[in-house]
């Protein structure tokens, strides 16, 4: 088991929505300048006949962003741990062409990885089916999503049609998390550190991961409970009741209207966000009767060049998900 980590975090990381709802410390518009450097880079994608993922950031040539990559880089890592850049006019594009331009970004901040054993590398979210078949995840429904982190070292949606109704996304800090359970439940906090089983960690398999990890001064965090759950009871070892209460009171302290951040991601809005400190969920919604105008996302999963290093107890980054 890792080091606990017995003092509060005091880092922009452990932020509180109610804090940060009404500034925009947190959103960063493209200039028009910027817009223009994405779209030569897609015309020269595009020139080549290449299409995601089979191109390289050589051939999304965007040397003059260099400085905000690294602005943005580094405000996952080191600051509150996500960012929202907003201003790409989607209405442009057509979705083949928005995909480029979001792998193409992606290309030159870290090094995207497959989400998938189909080996996709960029995903769809959208609502394809009801959560009674088996083959459908949360994300391809239109059925709320619960808070969790994927796994990979950042996360990047680009949204290029929001759903009639609903469908908001919420963010919660991990490390606030971290903090409320030290404060007010330090009791549980032994019990996060210890394994659970987890489906779908190393390259599709069942692993083993704690749920916080503090390591080399850097607390790290991991909860999909849904696979939790599967791989415990898979496992024949269905969480005892005292891992069900620290898991709802993980549950209860995300979803807090104090703690969680809501945002309507707009058509050409990306939201990135690091996976160690942040977990993301969003809200159910109703879709539009026309396929053509349903709510549709763009998934990237990136490997940093700036990540933090993690502790041998908490393994499986940037690997792939079943189905």
């Amino acid at each position: 088991m890792s080091v606990i980590l017995k003092e509060k975090i005091e880092t922009p990381s452990a932020w509180k929505g109610k804090d940060i709802k009404d500034d925009d410390s947190w959103i960063y518009h493209w200039s028009d300048q910027s817009i223009s450097v994405l779209e030569k880079a897609l015309e020269n994608v595009t020139q080549k006949g290449l299409q995601v993922p089979d191109f390289t950031k050589e051939d999304f040539p965007i040397t003059e962003l260099s400085e905000e990559i690294s602005f943005f880089n580094d405000e996952l890592e080191n600051g509150k741990g996500f960012i929202v850049i907003r201003g790409l006019p989607i209405e442009r594009y057509t979705d083949d062409e928005a995909a480029i331009i979001h792998y193409g970004l992606g290309l030159h901040m870290g090094t995207p990885v497959s989400q998938n054993l189909n080996g996709d590398m960029l995903g769809d979210v959208r609502n394809i089916g009801a959560l009674d078949t088996k083959q459908v995840r949360v994300y391809e429904t239109n059925e709320y999503l619960p808070y969790h982190a994927d796994l990979s070292d950042v996360v990047g949606l680009l949204c290029l049609r929001k759903a009639k109704a609903g469908g908001m996304s919420s963010l919660s800090s991990a490390m606030t998390l971290y903090n409320e359970i030290l404060e007010k439940h330090p009791e549980y906090l032994g019990l996060l550190h210890r394994q659970f089983l987890l489906e779908h960690l190393n390259d599709g398999d069942v692993g083993l991961t704690p749920i916080f990890s503090y390591h080399k001064g850097k607390l790290s965090a991991r909860y999909l409970r849904q696979y939790i759950e599967i791989a415990q009871d898979n496992a024949g070892l269905p969480l005892s009741n005292v891992e069900v209460e620290a898991l709802d009171l993980i549950d209860s302290i995300l979803s807090d209207p104090d703690i969680r951040l809501d945002m309507m991601m707009e058509p050409g809005d990306i939201q990135f966000a690091n996976n160690y400190t942040i977990f993301h969920s969003r809200t159910s919604f109703e879709d539009h009767e026309e396929i053509e105008r349903r709510r549709h996302l763009y998934r990237l999963w990136l490997k940093m060049p700036n990540a933090r290093e993690l502790a041998d107890d908490f393994p499986g980054r940037n690997g792939i998900s079943k189905r």
